[in-house]
This record gives structure tokens, C-alpha cells and sequence, in this order.
């Protein structure tokens, strides 16, 4: 499994373990996680991911992905 590949699932992971919140919910929890807990090398590697279409992160991870690349790029 690559890097990459391992980011996808764990961000996968996390955005299943608030899976009883609703997506809104469940998508601002994980990126609030992911923010508060993954390097900064991770993220990136992660957004760049994101902006080449995100293959493989679920909706949720993705939107939060999204919502977290806007909240750090503003």
C-alpha cells in the first residue's frame, strides 16, 4: 500500500467512525480530526490528491477534505 493509498483509507476511516452523526456532521468532525491531528506533509499530500479528483475517499471524507483545504488556504 502506498502512502497515498494509506491516507485514503484512514481518511475513510475516520469519516466511518462519525458515521453516526449525519454527513454534515460526520464531514466537519473528520476534517476538524484531520486538521488537529495529521502533519502538514500529510495534508498535503492528501489535498493534492483532492484536486486531482479525490479517487477513492468517500463522500464524506471528501467534503470534509474540501471543507478543511478552504478553511486552511483562506
Amino acid at each position: 500500500m502506498s502512502s497515498l493509498d494509506h491516507l485514503i483509507y484512514m481518511a475513510n476511516q475516520i469519516a466511518r467512525n462519525f458515521g453516526t452523526l449525519d454527513d454534515a456532521g460526520a464531514a466537519a468532525s473528520t476534517a476538524e480530526h484531520i486538521g488537529l491531528y495529521w502533519d502538514p506533509r500529510m495534508r498535503r499530500m492528501i489535498f493534492g490528491h483532492l484536486a486531482a479528483g479525490g479517487e477513492g475517499l468517500s463522500t464524506v471524507a471528501k467534503t470534509a477534505l474540501e471543507s478543511l483545504h478552504e478553511k486552511q488556504a483562506a
